[in-house]
């Protein structure tokens, strides 16, 4: 495919309720983002991806919008936003927003014009169905029947997540327009570009049928007829064309479960989207994304399987958003390195090992830090939806309270979601006040004071490691070359990334014990790493416990 301008950016994903509270009401906000430019700017990332800031009465913390135009107070108003990109413009830094138009809130104003008048235009904004009992067997997403009753009439609307997440009535042209006149609206006020949340749910079976059921409440997961379901494309390119396709901007979609077969129609030179996260290496340890207690041993041979497939098939098509952290995900060193979470040599590899991967690499908030998981001691101090439900699924499947508790703590989005530690003071410099959520056990000894400017810390890991691929001398091979695989031992991910003129091998070793590899020829080159020394003699290369080494084929 044509060079794009994106894909030299490294972005940057904020959750602003945890990133920095500017006022001292334990909240974060859009004053305490452009407080910290400086040290994003540092860091060297090139975009910043903002999660929801549109007004909202946050029972999913902002993937509940009741008004697309204006902004939840407690994150601030348009001239706070409007200072925000002047400021990260000044840096070289582009801003992102989250687009969230699977659904609403069930407070925004057409949801309750919607229920005042079922004979109004704004019904059929939404999805309702008449009758005395639910439509169907289908399940949501964050658990329970996918239709909740109209208060005092005999209808049901729809939700694909939460009871106050009504989903939107694609199928009405008129909200479609109306839809895209807001995307323009604020592409037109300078944000860089979108990351558009669920939107592979947008089509429906109209069919409406029940399907097979999969759990002890004889439901059926809702993603079998509302995910990726025939005729998407002729919305998603209508919404490519009516808004993205207008401006010079940037679009990554959240769009689980999409075919490896159709992602040419999502990501290809003439897809709907620009990039595309895949959830299949994300999603290695449980059964789904949406049903946690089915939790799945993995090793790192198949976790190398998942990856590698999944950027061969990018590779085809077109251009992937890599990364091993989101909101939606446990921090990474507590999920896939396990017992071995606080040693700084292997969360360094591990960060390498996805960082120079063919793509767009997103680096979500206090990964560049290490950030651990948390461990709650009841469900009452979690406050995710998903978290909250998963727990009671996983009574309902048999699990004692106990396993369920500890399987919630392994996987909750809460543990992405806790604010961030930006010293060793009270609430971690995040606030003043008291932190909408508690913060990790770790933030005394895992926090930015405690590593920025620190010799072999992690953010100056990540730092380093930033500059070296936008800015080093083989930064043209690590963003637009390609990539495959190679063959390698257990416990060894190992892939190459090459031009017609340069080629380089990047090995990263998961075990905490010496693995030899062999090399395709004698006389090869280190070029980077995450240790100071790198053991080569000839074809054979011993990598050290937890090395991330990039080696450079002589031409």
């Amino acid at each position: 495919m044509a060079r794009k301008w994106w894909q030299d950016e490294v972005i940057y994903q904020i959750y602003p309720k945890s990133f920095r509270d500017s006022n001292g009401d334990g909240i974060g906000d859009i004053r305490g983002i452009t407080e910290k430019l400086d040290y994003l700017e540092d860091l060297g990332v090139t975009m910043l991806w903002i999660c929801p800031i549109y007004q909202s009465p946050m029972d999913d913390n902002g993937y509940d919008v009741s008004d697309y135009m204006a902004l939840a107070p407690e994150f601030g108003d348009m001239d706070d936003l409007d200072e925000l990109i002047r400021e990260a413009d000044k840096r070289n830094i582009k801003i992102m927003m989250d687009l969230v138009i699977n659904h609403s809130s069930d407070e925004h104003e057409w949801f309750q014009k919607a229920l005042e008048d079922p004979e109004s235009r704004y019904h059929d904004y939404y999805i309702f169905k008449e009758g005395n009992e639910r439509p169907n067997n289908w399940r949501s997403i964050f658990g329970g029947s996918v239709w909740e009753k109209v208060p005092g009439r005999d209808e049901y609307y729809y939700h694909t997540f939460g009871k106050k997440q009504p989903d939107l009535n694609w199928e009405n042209e008129e909200l479609r327009k109306v839809l895209f006149d807001m995307v323009n609206w604020w592409l037109d006020r300078g944000i860089a570009g979108f990351r558009i949340d669920a939107i592979s749910f947008i089509k429906k079976d109209l069919t409406w049928s029940d399907r097979e059921p999969d759990g002890v409440d004889r439901l059926a997961k809702c993603t079998k007829a509302t995910r990726n379901m025939p005729g998407i494309g002729e919305f998603l390119t209508e919404l490519k064309e009516e808004t993205f396709a207008r401006h010079r901007c940037v679009t990554v979609a959240e769009a689980a479960g999409v075919p490896y077969e159709k992602m040419g129609e999502f990501i290809g030179e003439n897809g709907y989207f620009d990039m595309i996260f895949d959830f299949r290496y994300a999603d290695l340890d449980i059964a789904s994304g949406s049903e946690w207690f089915k939790r799945l041993p993995w090793t790192v041979k198949e976790l190398e399987e998942k990856i590698m497939a999944s950027q061969m098939i990018m590779q085809k098509y077109g251009w992937p958003a890599n990364f091993i952290e989101n909101h939606d995900q446990p921090r990474a060193a507590s999920k896939y390195l396990k017992e071995a979470q606080d040693n700084k040599d292997a969360v360094k590899m591990m960060g390498a090992m996805y960082f120079f991967l063919r793509g767009v690499p997103f680096i979500y908030q206090g990964q560049e830090l290490g950030m651990v998981n948390f461990e709650r001691t009841s469900m009452e101090q979690f406050n995710d939806l998903s978290s909250i439900d998963q727990y009671q699924r996983s009574l309902e499947e048999g699990l004692s309270g106990e396993e369920a508790l500890r399987i919630v703590n392994l996987r909750s989005r809460d543990n992405a979601r806790t604010p961030f530690p930006w010293n060793a003071e009270k609430y971690g410099g995040f606030t003043e006040g008291t932190p909408w959520l508690n913060m990790t056990e770790e933030y005394p000894r895992i926090n930015a004071e405690a590593q920025k400017g620190k010799e072999g810390s992690i953010y100056e890991f990540y730092k380093e490691m930033i500059a070296f691929r936008q800015h080093g001398p083989y930064s043209r091979t690590l963003i637009e070359g390609n990539i495959e695989p190679v063959r390698s031992g257990e416990d060894v991910i190992s892939y190459r990334r090459f031009t017609e003129e340069e080629s380089i091998y990047c090995l990263f070793n998961f075990s905490g014990k010496e693995r030899t590899e062999t090399l395709p020829n004698t006389g090869m080159v280190p070029i980077w790493g995450n240790l100071e020394q790198t053991h080569m003699n000839g074809k054979t290369i011993k990598l050290q416990p937890y090395q991330a080494v990039l080696i450079k084929e002589n031409e």
